[in-house]
């Protein structure tokens, strides 16, 4: 089965709700910027290259609603920014797009031209970022992930499960442990979703399983997704992904960390300088419509942390795979 994380066609973009995964594959059509907004912020569409992606696409919507007019949009533009500020995709998708603003001849036709430039690039991107994985896992291994950072998250293949896809192109079969990665439980919802549907192998283990698993299965590889990258190598991905890298290098395990150029952020000199994200309280109150911590007690709920440098074997760009010493040469 394939599966996409959105869609435009004929002026129109379309939406896979990720909030109803894995019970439903709906989709729904996005309008315009504000609910292209509401879309990104409730994680309907999530995975850094993806809201890039749709936020451009969603300007483009609503460039259609409005009839073109420039200080509208720029104005829509700028509020699609901050939504979620820690993923770098989104802001450069943006920019990109405000770009196209000044270029001649339609104003539209300009947009829609920009955004499926930024959607094919981050394909291509992430092909070139799955063969490079590929050169450096066995065979037919076994690799541990965490959230989503696959093709629910960008245009096709991901970026930490771009080897998974390319390699099931091509006969190689990985055996891949998904963390269910709290509290949204983007593995357990959307990594095994995917991965089932595309007749990979795929085992769903709890977080705090992660240690026994690293130390008793024989895994050749973790690899994770990122949402921003500082210019030190130091990489801002979902919570949970530092403790990840702590148990990868306790048991003498590569750790990668798979990230397009549109992640890097070389204005931001290390991790401590990116804005972590707080999401609502919520998130974890909640499980399955039943409140599990009581009324009254507060919940701390980012919902990033930061892996230092230190931590990463290679970050794997569309370049290749270079030590966090090395990021300059990748940008």
């Amino acid at each position: 089965m394939v599966l996409y994380a959105f869609r435009y066609s004929d002026g129109r973009l379309f939406i896979l709700d990720q909030t109803k995964l894995p019970e439903k594959a709906q989709y729904m059509e996005i309008t315009g910027a504000a609910q292209t907004a509401e879309a990104i912020k409730s994680m309907r569409v999530r995975g850094a290259p993806a809201i890039g992606i749709c936020a451009a696409y969603g300007l483009c919507a609503e460039a259609r609603k409005n009839g073109g007019d420039r200080e509208k949009l720029i104005k829509a533009a700028q509020g699609l920014k901050g939504v979620r500020p820690t993923a770098k995709n989104l802001s450069w998708a943006v920019g990109r797009m405000l770009g196209a603003l000044d270029m001649p001849g339609s104003l539209i036709e300009n947009l829609e031209r920009e955004a499926e430039a930024i959607r094919r690039e981050d394909e291509e991107a992430n092909r070139k970022i799955g063969e490079y994985l590929l050169s450096l896992l066995p065979e037919n291994g076994a690799i541990m992930t965490y959230c989503n950072a696959g093709a629910l998250a960008t245009s096709k293949y991901g970026t930490a499960l771009s080897p998974v896809y390319l390699g099931l192109e091509r006969g190689r079969r990985f055996k891949v442990y998904a963390c269910e990665t709290r509290p949204f439980l983007q593995g357990a919802r959307i990594t095994a979703y995917e991965l089932n549907a595309a007749g990979a192998d795929v085992i769903v283990i709890c977080d705090n399983n992660a240690a026994n698993v690293l130390r008793y299965e024989k895994i050749d590889a973790v690899i994770t997704g990122c949402d921003r990258v500082a210019a030190n190598g130091d990489c801002v991905n979902k919570v949970g992904t530092f403790g990840l890298s702590v148990l990868a290098k306790e048991f003498g395990i590569p750790f990668y960390v798979a990230a397009p150029a549109s992640s890097i952020d070389m204005s931001a000199g290390c991790g401590g300088e990116i804005e972590i994200e707080m999401r609502g309280s919520e998130e974890m109150e909640f499980f399955c419509g039943r409140r599990i911590v009581p009324e009254g007690v507060k919940v701390l709920n980012p919902a990033f942390d930061m892996t230092p440098a230190e931590n990463i074997t290679a970050i794997v760009t569309e370049s290749g795979a270079v030590s966090p010493k090395r990021l300059k040469s990748c940008v």
